[in-house]
């Protein structure tokens, strides 16, 4: 083969594959791309623009905002009423509590982390998540004793 011919050949086949990784790459780009999904409470929109959104999707992802119990009880009414919470929000959207990946815990007081932990205990299934534990500086909105926020997937 001369120069030339080589050349060409070398050509072509650069241009070949470039051609064939643009078009890999587009049929990718093309895909069911991501996209953020609110899901509001009673289904409905509101009319004004919230400060945030409790339920948010992201492609499989699942994000739950921090929930708390605001009624009478002492650590463990008020860590079981989260997470019943939780479980009912993750079910009703097609997710479950084995599915959560990530969990963060803020509790009012750390003295509570013992008897938080004994209602946290087998919630999430044989693999619970990761975990995050905090006491609140200035304590939980609303007199919440514990607050609880997750991202699982669907």
């Amino acid at each position: 083969m001369d120069k030339s011919n080589r050349r060409n050949f070398i050509g072509k086949g650069v241009v070949a594959s470039a051609a064939v990784t643009a078009a890999a790459a587009v049929p990718a780009a093309a895909q069911d791309k991501p996209t953020k999904k609110v899901i509001y409470r009673n289904g409905k929109k509101p009319d004004k623009t919230p400060l945030f959104n409790s339920t948010v999707t992201y492609g499989n992802l699942l994000f739950i905002s921090g929930v708390g119990y605001h009624e009478a009880g002492d650590i463990k009414v008020h860590t079981k009423a989260v997470l019943d919470s939780i479980q009912q929000q993750l079910e009703s959207v097609g997710s479950s509590m084995d599915k959560v990946l990530k969990c963060n815990v803020y509790l009012n007081d750390l003295k509570d982390y013992k008897e938080m932990n004994g209602e946290f205990q087998g919630r999430f299934g044989e693999e619970p998540p990761v975990r995050t534990t905090i006491a609140a500086a200035g304590g939980i909105p609303g007199n919440s004793l514990v607050e609880i926020d997750v991202i699982a997937y669907i």
